[in-house]
């Protein structure tokens, strides 16, 4: 069980990148996001609640074995964050505008890396797994949000 974990936490080793490993499992994700595309919102979103489960439980036997509360070379936490932060474009029909795709991307890691207000809070004070993964998810709620905002103003717009 342990190699599938440390298949999964580290991004099927994306989290080995010596250069940013999290913006490595970003990309990961954002690759991911492409197939996952084709499916329907409501499958889509149990697919996002799904991953986040697993890459909970991945990242949590990940961290007891490597005595680590967030290990640089977990990266499922990322790939679920982009996959939420990316899901506006579904709903938008704009799942296959690359230049949608790219600003959902820098979007999600501007917010991953700064850490904003609740954010910073779950990654300071939820241990294990879940305080691996969750600080992520709630980046990529903020990023979903941030995303649908501009795609509907440039609708707006233009």
């Amino acid at each position: 069980m342990r190699a599938i974990a440390l298949a999964i936490a580290t991004g099927a080793g994306a989290g080995y990148s010596p250069i940013a490993p999290g913006t490595a499992g970003s990309a990961l994700g954002l690759l991911l996001f492409w197939p996952l595309a084709s499916l329907s919102l409501p499958l889509y979103a149990v697919t996002v609640v799904g991953t986040v489960c697993v890459a909970i439980w991945a990242a949590e036997q990940m961290c007891r074995h490597w005595n680590s509360q967030d290990d640089g070379r977990i990266v499922v936490d990322e790939i679920a964050g982009q996959l939420v932060t990316l899901a506006p474009l579904l709903f938008l029909g704009r799942a296959h505008s690359f230049g949608w795709v790219v600003t959902g991307f820098v979007l999600f890691r501007c917010l991953d890396v700064w850490k904003p207000g609740p954010v910073r809070w779950l990654d300071q004070n939820l241990h294990g797994g879940a305080g691996v993964v969750l600080d992520d998810v709630l980046a990529g709620v903020f990023g979903a949000v941030g995303l649908g905002i501009l795609v509907l103003a440039s609708e707006a717009i233009g």
